[in-house]
């Protein structure tokens, strides 16, 4: 599988690590280059959790600083906003990562985690606002029009 699917929910170590689950690892590691990071973690713009990259997905998301004037203030912002919060990770053995006490405290993280598979990327979150993102998603998903002539997957009918 080449997307993460599914919400998994493991608990923080001691020393602050947590398990990614064994498919999402799966995947990671079918994205995975060598000599890169497994993933890269970065706090979510929209809520309140952490976005975990494949790298390469990760590159992906600074495309449009290419479009910008490199020493314009846009540039600055939207790299600052991609690169500064950003942390590269690699799991251990048993496939545990070390989540970094800013983004913990971002996502608001204790004892458990929620891992939310959300398509080319998963989100790492506090399981009570896990389940209610997903409850909002669900709803507002509800209302949501897909354009005619397109099929599930983005294929034109």
């Amino acid at each position: 599988m080449t997307v993460f699917l599914g919400t998994h929910q493991n608990r923080i170590d001691a020393k602050g690590r947590v398990s990614i689950p064994a498919s999402f690892r799966a995947t990671l590691r079918a994205k995975a280059q060598p000599d890169e990071p497994i993933a890269i973690l970065r706090p979510s713009h929209k809520h309140p959790c952490i976005e975990a990259w494949p790298p390469a997905a990760f590159a992906s998301l600074a495309a449009p600083l290419d479009r910008l004037d490199m020493f314009g203030e846009d540039h600055e912002d939207l790299a600052a906003a991609i690169y500064a919060d950003a942390y590269p990770v690699e799991a251990d053995k048993e496939g545990r990562i070390m989540l970094p006490q800013a983004l913990a405290a971002h996502a608001g993280l204790t004892e458990a985690v929620a891992f939310m598979g959300v398509g080319h990327i998963f989100q790492i979150w506090e399981p009570a606002a896990a389940e209610r993102r997903r409850v909002e998603a669900r709803e507002r998903a509800r209302s949501v029009a897909i354009p005619a002539g397109r099929q599930a997957g983005g294929n034109a009918a």
